[in-house]
């Protein structure tokens, strides 16, 4: 279901609402770029909403994290259960790709302030680094290829008028970079990579995962720049729902394996 701000997930009718996702797009993207990726997490009876990117202005960019977090905060209330007259459903995730992934990061480092909400763990995908590779000179195809090599989600973004084509050729600012790979969220932290992402930096991303207290790095194979809509969209949907259900068990897996062949 959409609304004018928001694109909302709900689960299956009847089963408890097991805690609340807020999906952040990252450049170029629409709100209609992860409804897929919404409706799986919501089949699993999570609340999901996705908002619009946010508006990264370098000349300004204290304020626009402030106008950012103040946003993330209005949409997770926005989620409460009706006549619950609470919040959220915890745990709270925000689920985030691209720049939105370096905002939502860049926000963690702040101290608790201006209204941001506090997740109780973050899920980022896609980030991007400073030893990407160039895309503003290519045709829209080279983009789709940076992109995904999914069929079904190349289409959607060719078809999809609210996306913008060429905003990966779009400069990332240096302060948010340098804000979201120095920072050390306190909270879980799922950090989501293609082995095919040109734009990704996976030195900085071991970096990351290494010295935050509390960051798992999954690498999906042949994964491109779009990892939660490539064409391994199933898996790494798994695997999002997979550290969700260990968030909720205190962070202990729920499954362990002690035997397998393969």
């Amino acid at each position: 279901m959409s609304t004018t701000e928001y694109t909302d997930h709900h689960g299956p009718e009847g089963l408890l609402v097991r805690g609340t996702v807020v999906v952040v797009p990252g450049r170029g993207e629409s709100r209609a770029t992860y409804e897929r990726f919404g409706r799986r997490l919501a089949a699993d009876a999570y609340r999901v909403r996705v908002v619009d990117p946010p508006a990264l202005d370098a000349a300004d960019l204290p304020g626009a994290l402030d106008r950012f977090g103040a946003a993330l905060a209005t949409a997770a209330e926005g989620t409460a259960p009706d006549g619950s007259g609470g919040g959220a459903v915890r745990p709270l995730v925000l689920a985030a790709a691209d720049t939105g992934a370096l905002a939502v990061a860049a926000l963690l480092a702040r101290p608790e302030s201006g209204g941001a909400p506090r997740p109780d763990a973050v899920v980022l995908a896609g980030l991007p680094g400073r030893t990407a590779a160039p895309t503003g000179t290519g045709t829209w195809e080279d983009e789709l290829d940076v992109r995904t090599s999914c069929p079904t989600h190349r289409a959607r973004l060719t078809g999809d008028t609210g996306f913008s084509r060429g905003a990966l050729a779009d400069a990332v600012p240096e302060p948010l970079l340098t804000a979201a790979y120095d920072s050390e969220p306190a909270v879980p932290a799922l950090l989501l990579t293609g082995d095919a992402d040109p734009l990704a930096d996976r030195d900085a991303l071991d970096r990351a995962a290494e010295s935050w207290p509390r960051a798992r790095l999954a690498v999906v194979r042949g994964g491109h720049h779009d990892v939660l809509n490539d064409l391994q969209h199933r898996s790494v949907a798994a695997e999002v729902v997979t550290f969700l259900e260990t968030l909720r068990n205190d962070l202990v897996p729920v499954v362990a394996v002690e035997s397998s062949a393969w």
